[in-house]
This record gives C-alpha cells, structure tokens and sequence, in this order.
C-alpha cells in the first residue's frame, strides 16, 4: 500500500529496508500516469518494498534537499541511502527491474 509521507517524516519512514518516495502534483499529468503503476507495485512487493508519495506542492523541504526540479521523480533508498534517482514516467517492467536489484 502507497503512504503519503510528509517532510517531518521523511527520515523516520525511509532509514531503513527498501523505500520508494514518488514526488508528484495533482496537477502533474505524467504523475497521474505514474501513480497507478507506483499502487500495483506496492501491492505486488508488499512487504519486500515500502512505497510512499510526496505532494511536492505541499511538502517542500525535502524535495528542495534532493534538488527534485521535474517530476515524477522517483527516489530510490536502501537502508536511508540514496541507490536510484529517476526522473520522469517509468513503465512497471522497468521499475521491477530496479528495484529487484536491491531486494535482498
């Protein structure tokens, strides 16, 4: 399952495992396409995975610290650790691909 995740808890949600953070607007229409293929992910590696989206029209501090100029972005993190940075509308394929790399 998606969580909203806002700044103050940013650090908190995503020290530890393998973290996702989708930075999105409503207003973003590549966002909107991104979101479905961010839920059925979720679903399918519930427990491997944590999935979280980020408004960034009202969150932002961290996508300021993570220099998000585009979205969607997609932040990867293992274990608090930046791993992937990607910038625009990924395909489900793709991003499974990704992110079995750092599945352990």
């Amino acid at each position: 399952m998606t969580k909203t995740l806002t700044d103050n808890q940013f650090e908190q949600e995503t020290a530890q495992g393998l973290v996702v953070v989708d930075f999105w607007a409503p207003w973003c229409g590549p966002c909107r396409m991104q979101s479905p293929i961010i839920d059925e992910l979720s679903e399918e590696l519930d427990g491997q995975v944590e999935f979280y989206k980020m408004n960034v029209d009202e969150e932002r501090q961290v996508p300021q610290e993570f220099g998000i100029m585009s979205i969607p972005t997609l932040i990867v993190k293992k274990d608090g650790q930046v791993v992937e940075k990607l910038i625009g509308l990924h395909d489900k394929a793709r991003l499974n691909d990704i992110l079995s790399r750092y599945m352990a």
